[in-house]
């Protein structure tokens, strides 16, 4: 095994020859090495956003289970969307906090691999479970008297179950072709974690058709969603203006508010990151929109639905009491 050092701008680690040389099995996540003066700044705000992300999307679940209010299928799809933004953070968080602490960026291949598969796979079940969320607040709003026969447990359970085996088919299928591309020894991946376009980037070979593949498949996982939700929100936004009361004008127009603005933030940004010609000079936005979607929004989700929804801050508010009381 070699030993040789590997420079980025000012900032120099040490390095293993790729696996074509040696028996080194591994990649080096560039993150933000070209600019080291910036490492301990991310380190900082990245931990701060992950603690916050386990705090909200815990609490979530917390009074979703606990609170008997909550046992309706809004709060079990929040509660899946909570569960999958603690594994969506969790599986890619840590290792950039590794890599921003020390000199050491490198990742192995096994985590790399792990990473890839469980990143997609999140990715895309949030792609389909913001559909489903939408699909329940359409039934609640403009089908209110059969919405607990529409939204019986057994649907609600079938629907979770289509979000999240449809991410894990998308993953299995366009993370192993991508792993089929021959890398000849590459392993700097300009990105904070390993995701499909950075790891195309690394190919020796033509990579066309991985483009045209993944540009068709996060087209169809981003427009195809976006579309229905904003069809669905079209005919809820024409049942909310005949609702004669004021106050439940206001209050349903707040419940769809939150999964609207969640839909927006994470569309916006896997849009931008996915299907947007990528060009040199944007390398560097992609890479931080990638961990806007992979950090940001995973840590405001529960924010947006706790300040704007009075039943979950009601609910809160009770826990907070009850804990005060037994305490």
């Amino acid at each position: 095994m070699v030993n040789f050092r590997f420079s980025l701008g000012d900032r120099r680690w040490p390095v293993m020859r790729g696996a074509k040389n040696s028996s080194f099995k591994g990649f080096i996540l560039i993150g933000v090495s070209d600019y080291p003066q910036l490492e301990m700044t991310f380190f900082v705000l990245i931990l701060f956003s992950y603690l916050l992300t386990l705090v909200g999307n815990l609490t979530i679940i917390l009074i979703s289970r606990l609170d008997v209010r909550l046992h309706t299928p809004m709060y079990f799809f929040l509660s899946n969307l909570s569960s999958l933004d603690l594994a969506y953070t969790t599986s890619s968080v840590p290792q950039m906090l590794f890599n921003l602490w020390g000199p050491d960026k490198t990742i192995s291949y096994g985590g790399c691999i792990t990473q890839l598969y469980v990143f997609l796979w999140l990715g895309a079940t949030e792609c389909i479970l913001l559909v489903v969320m939408a699909f329940d607040r359409y039934v609640a709003v403009c089908r209110p008297l059969h919405y607990m026969t529409i939204m019986n447990p057994q649907v609600c359970w079938q629907l979770a179950s289509v979000a999240w085996l449809g991410g894990l088919g998308n993953s299995l299928i366009q993370s192993t072709f991508t792993l089929q591309l021959p890398l000849c020894g590459h392993q700097e991946v300009n990105s904070f974690l390993c995701e499909v376009p950075a790891l195309i980037k690394l190919a020796c070979g033509d990579t066309s058709l991985n483009e045209a593949v993944l540009n068709g498949v996060c087209a169809f996982f981003t427009a195809v969603p976006l579309s229905i939700i904003l069809i669905s929100y079209g005919y809820i936004a024409q049942a909310v203006l005949k609702i004669p009361s004021a106050e439940g004008r206001k209050k349903t127009f707040n419940t769809c508010g939150s999964h609207l603005t969640v839909v927006f933030l994470f569309y916006g940004s896997a849009i931008y990151a996915y299907l947007l010609p990528s060009k040199s000079s944007s390398q560097d936005r992609g890479k931080f929109i990638t961990l806007f979607y992979s950090v940001v929004t995973p840590m405001v989700n529960p924010l947006i639905y706790t300040l704007r929804n009075k039943e979950v801050k009601g609910a809160l508010r009770k826990l907070l009491e009850k804990g005060r009381e037994e305490w």
